[in-house]
């Protein structure tokens, strides 16, 4: 019987994130290909892992179709220049596709499966927008399942703010602001640059070059938020100010087992400690991190004041103002997304899980003194995903 194994995080990468649509620099990119060039960017990155060596890889896509169908994972594998003894496969779990794809083939690896692994996601949210073509079952709404509404992100955000009426619009627009403001701060110092792989665009003008995230407005003011339209209610709270933008974007990740970090000398970014996923009520999906996220903790035998860094994803302000409440966390407690996140970089969709671990991985090498952190989303239908991580730098830890 094969041995049980940690579970290591050796390096993510990312493309830059673009807007989606005909203004978006991704428009005349294909979903494939941005998968495809952040693996290669991965693997080229990591040359101290032979190919051949990679077990599986595990590639996310919400919308699963035309150029971000056919089973992602084997087909990227192969254009990315993998030997064709590499197997792949794609995975589903809307917003949580990259973490769940990191999870599984974690678990993989910590039965003893696997010794080196890519999970990873894409969305091309301007070609494939969520729930494109999608077909609903009728009894979700004729046997009061789920309410219409429901499949709809941003009522559930609105319904978030019906429910905790401490969540104000006020305070959602000022941590949308932190948000576009910490991300500049970040991107000024360079924290963010390091991990993007650059991917040659083309337009009517001819090639380019995106090498930094399309999305960020580091000119956003209060007053600016303060104006926007609330288009999924009259007089709502939720506005574009407050919320991730739809976006292009892919990320890769390279996991490793213990074994397989001796016999190379990989040097870890990260150790996965444990992971949750949890369900909720559709109707208020973004609630989903905290039960996953209770669920995480208890299987790490750790509580809430045990995490140093947190990396939440920003689908909505309000759905991380809830999970901060529940915790008793402070909305500008330094320790919760430091370097901003995706209402100004942008979410696309199943790669954002793994967005999250290469910040996360980023700030452990500069915070030696953190030995624990988090990274949690909200779930479209009404589920959350979190996972603990452990920092191989941590002062206090013999390595």
């Amino acid at each position: 019987m094969a041995a049980s194994s940690e579970v290591y995080f050796i390096d993510g990468v990312r493309t830059p994130f673009g807007r989606a649509g005909e203004k978006g620099m991704y428009w005349n990119t294909r979903a494939d290909d941005l998968i495809v060039k952040a693996i290669v960017g991965l693997t080229e990155r990591n040359p101290g892992v032979p190919g051949e060596r990679i077990d599986d890889v595990g590639i996310a896509a919400t919308t699963q179709q035309g150029d971000q169908g056919l089973t992602l994972g084997r087909t990227a594998a192969i254009l990315a220049g993998l030997p064709l003894s590499v197997p792949g496969f794609a995975i589903d779990r809307m917003c949580a596709g990259a973490m769940t794809a990191v999870t599984t083939l974690g678990s993989g690896i910590g039965f003893g499966q696997y010794d080196a692994v890519i999970a990873g996601g894409v969305e091309h949210m301007g070609r494939h927008p969520m729930g494109f073509d999608a077909d609903p079952n009728p009894r979700f709404v004729a046997e009061r399942l789920v309410s219409p509404d429901a499949l709809n992100m941003g009522n559930t955000a609105e319904r978030l703010h019906d429910r905790f009426p401490r969540l104000t619009k006020e305070r959602a627009d000022r941590f949308g602001l932190a948000s576009q403001h910490r991300v500049q701060a970040a991107y000024d110092r360079g924290d963010i640059q390091a991990d993007l792989v650059p991917v040659a665009i083309g337009s009517s003008e001819g090639w380019g070059l995106a090498t930094e995230d399309e999305g960020r407005r580091p000119e956003t003011t209060m007053e600016g938020l303060a104006g926007l339209r609330t288009p999924f209610r009259p007089s709502g709270r939720v506005t574009a100010g407050n919320s991730s933008p739809l976006t292009d974007g892919a990320t890769a990740s390279l996991l490793a087992s213990e074994r397989l970090v001796g016999e190379l000398g990989l040097t870890p970014k990260m150790r996965m400690v444990s992971f949750g996923f949890a369900g909720v009520e559709p109707e208020v999906m973004g609630i989903g991190p905290i039960p996953s996220t209770e669920r995480a903790l208890d299987r790490a035998g750790l509580g809430i004041d045990d995490i140093g860094l947190f990396e939440l994803n920003e689908a909505f302000a309000v759905q991380v103002l809830s999970f901060l409440d529940h915790f008793g966390i402070d909305d500008e407690d330094p320790r919760v997304n430091p370097w901003g996140g995706a209402i100004a970089l942008g979410h696309p969709l199943a790669a954002s899980g793994v967005r999250l671990m290469i910040q996360l991985a980023r700030q452990f090498e500069q915070r030696p003194d953190v030995r624990y952190g988090l990274t949690a989303m909200c779930v479209g239908l009404g589920q959350g995903g979190s996972v603990v991580w452990e920092n191989p730098h941590y002062n206090g830890r013999k390595r």
